[in-house]
């Protein structure tokens, strides 16, 4: 039987994973975490009906997602820095971008894979293809595997993207800082009223500073401070002690309202910081047999809603097409890179609109 590795157990790892288990397709998902609990997953998602949805239902698990998703959360404003609500668009239970949180969409899939699926405590340090055209995965931890077909769903800093491509992510030009704020119905009320049901935005055009909200479950607000800014403008802000880091990045809101300035000043966490990649507009590479990359490893852009969805799509796309040529897994792979490629294209592109000061090599 043909040996399936997948390097990382986020969204399109797992989401792959269960594609194939649901077609009697075994394979082992290898994961640097040491537990499914060892950090948090990020914040809300928009899973959209045209790209992002189409994984869930390959996985077979659209009952679960709409169990999971929060009513009310596709409600979404824009605030000015003094608190002023320049637009507020209510939310459409209809709009096809149900919200749900990505730790709970990862611990659903997680749920779906059969025991054994996942294993955890492996750190890819390094991969190559070796002389039968099989691949050997080396990990930290000093083990090996050697493996027929290896996908890389390994995020930004791929170690499988090495044997496909020389490229490298570059900066996007904006860094971001993340805060929460929990239970904020009861000890920051008035935050909560201006965030509203659902997202919230405030920019500043002449600072190149802003703040990106969203309401979690439980009332808990998820910020963060955004700063259009090259990487060696944060060298004076020390993260690794937290408070100080909070008083230093809410000093920068000078002037917001104190609703807004509440975000960062009060946060419930040290603040993270958060800079921003992409690999270059369009990356490709030439077919290596029985290797391919999915979501981020293969077409890492700065967030524009749209990244989570495409990596399930990618995991929908390559799972289908194993499944309709199991006796010839490479050229399913090339098929999935077919149509991956040019669609590279057009989702990096439009990411990229946002930044204005990303360059990408």
């Amino acid at each position: 039987m043909t040996q399936i590795t997948i390097i990382g157990a986020g969204l399109a790892g797992l989401t792959l994973a269960r594609t194939l288990a649901v077609h009697g397709i075994p394979s082992t998902v290898y994961e640097a975490e040491a537990s499914a609990r060892a950090r948090g997953q990020g914040g809300m998602l928009d899973i959209h009906d045209y790209n992002g949805q189409h994984g869930i239902r390959a996985a077979g698990l659209m009952d679960g997602f709409r169990s999971l998703v929060l009513e009310g959360r596709q409600a979404s404003r824009d605030v000015a820095p003094d608190g002023t609500i320049l637009s507020d668009r209510p939310d459409d239970p209809a709009g096809g971008r149900p919200e749900v949180q990505r730790g709970e969409l990862r611990q659903l899939l997680l749920e779906s894979l059969p025991a054994g699926s996942v294993v955890w405590g492996h750190k890819t340090r390094s991969v190559r293809t070796l002389a039968d055209g099989r691949h050997e995965v080396t990990f930290a931890n000093g083990s090996t595997l050697v493996t027929d077909i290896l996908v890389g769903a390994d995020g930004a800093w791929s170690k499988v993207r090495p044997l496909l491509s020389d490229a490298l992510p570059a900066y996007a030009g904006r860094s971001m800082v993340e805060t929460y704020l929990f239970e904020s119905d009861t000890r920051h009320p008035a935050t909560l009223a201006l965030v509203g049901g659902g997202s919230m935005t405030a920019y500043d055009e002449t600072t190149r500073i802003g703040l990106g909200v969203q309401r979690e479950r439980g009332d808990t607000l998820h910020s963060y401070a955004m700063f259009d800014q090259p990487l060696d403008w944060f060298d004076g802000i020390d993260f690794h002690d937290g408070p100080a880091a909070a008083r230093t990045v809410a000093a920068m809101f000078e002037g917001w309202a104190p609703e807004l300035v509440a975000l960062v000043a009060d946060s419930d966490i040290p603040p993270i910081f958060r800079p921003l990649y992409g690999l270059p507009i369009g990356h490709r590479w030439e077919h290596v047999p029985g290797v391919t990359l999915i979501g981020d490893a293969a077409h890492l852009a700065p967030p524009d809603g749209e990244g989570a969805n495409w990596a399930l799509f990618d995991a929908a796309q390559l799972g289908n097409a194993i499944a309709e040529q199991p006796d010839d897994i490479d050229a399913a792979i090339r098929a999935y890179e077919a149509a991956l490629f040019p669609r590279n294209i057009d989702t990096a592109t439009a990411a990229a609109a946002y930044y204005p000061d990303f360059e990408p090599c």
